[in-house]
């Protein structure tokens, strides 16, 4: 299994990355302010317009060291990846079965599944750790809804049968999601998911989560030769990484929206950390964005037991874990792709 190194982290918005040897410069108005050696970094990710040396680009491409650009608000812009691994069988494979709808829909369904499973797990962990703070009876109804969808789920057949049996479960399960806020209710609230662009605390900050956890999904299936722009439930469009977002989809409740609610009910994430455009757009401010990924990263190292593969696994390999078992499904080595089912 592939070993968790660490991500470099670039929060200012006027920071130059340049190369100096081995090690990755960080400069401000011309003047060095860090160097990391490159052998510590499994990825980089920067945030602002500044950018990055033409030989930093390169030499991470060589070292398959993601580099990815983002914008101050946390918008992905693009990302430079490292030669292409694994054979050209797989992707081949990858891309027939992208083109055939009904074997299309036989994993793209796995992911619906593990999507709506994990949020009702979301909401029953919920209950079960504040049912004296909540409506219990109100979540545990949500949580059945989300149960009996999941037959559906299962045996759906059709696209777009798939894609309205998601929608519902997902307005099932946000409309009890602002109960999830324990804390710091004035200023965090949730009445609707909006995201192009958020419009408060909580969206804003679902919507950093999301994009970081696209990213993470999309460096390891091109970590192990699947082509991340290719997927098989959303459908193909010039740069979207298609495939990354469908294995998001299983993972977006546990892996964002949990840790979403732990920044804000543990005080770790507080109203002076955002900023408020005259648009209405909420985003987060540098100081907010390092508290964010500080939290992340740690969150990252924490261990938690793989249902499938029965190891113990950092919660940072469990995308390319997923992605590790979706090769494995197209090279025929396992019946069914075995999505992440959390409990």
């Amino acid at each position: 299994m592939k070993r968790l190194l660490n991500t470099l982290y670039i929060t200012g918005t006027n920071r130059y990355l340049s190369l100096d040897g081995e090690n990755v410069v960080i400069l401000e108005q011309q003047n060095e302010i860090g160097r990391i050696p490159l052998h510590n970094l499994q990825s980089i990710v920067t945030f602002g317009y500044t950018g990055a040396s033409p030989a930093l680009m390169g030499a991470c491409a060589k070292r398959n060291i993601d580099l990815t650009f983002m914008t101050g608000s946390g918008r992905f812009l693009a990302r430079v990846t490292g030669e292409v691994k694994g054979n050209v069988t797989l992707r081949k494979k990858q891309y027939r079965i992208s083109d055939d709808k009904y074997q299309s829909i036989l994993i793209a369904r796995n992911f619906i599944f593990a999507k709506v499973y994990n949020a009702r797990w979301v909401l029953e962990r919920a209950v079960r750790d504040y049912s004296l703070r909540l409506d219990s009876e109100k979540i545990k109804e949500k949580s059945r809804l989300l149960y009996n969808s999941l037959q559906n789920i299962r045996t759906c057949e059709d696209a777009s049968v798939l894609l309205g049996l998601e929608g519902e479960a997902a307005s099932v399960y946000f409309s009890v999601f602002d109960q999830l806020i324990l804390r710091q209710k004035e200023d965090f609230y949730f009445k609707g998911r909006n995201k192009r662009p958020p419009l408060d605390n909580v969206n804003a900050l679902l919507s950093f989560a999301y994009s970081l956890l696209a990213g993470m999904c999309g460096s390891a299936l091109e970590g192990v030769g699947l082509d991340s722009y290719v997927g098989f439930y959303h459908t193909d469009r010039p740069g979207r990484i298609s495939l990354a977002l469908d294995i998001m989809e299983e993972l977006r409740g546990v892996m964002a929206e949990r840790f979403v609610l732990t920044l804000i009910n543990k005080r770790v994430i507080k109203k002076e950390h955002f900023i408020q455009k005259e648009n209405g757009t909420v985003f987060l401010n540098d100081n907010g964005r390092r508290v964010f990924l500080s939290a992340w990263q740690e969150r990252k190292q924490d261990m938690i037991k793989h249902p499938f593969l029965n190891e113990k696994l950092e919660w940072g390999m469990i995308p390319h874990a997923q992605a590790l078992l979706l090769a494995r499904y197209l090279r025929g080595d396992l019946d069914e792709y075995p999505p992440f089912l959390w409990k």
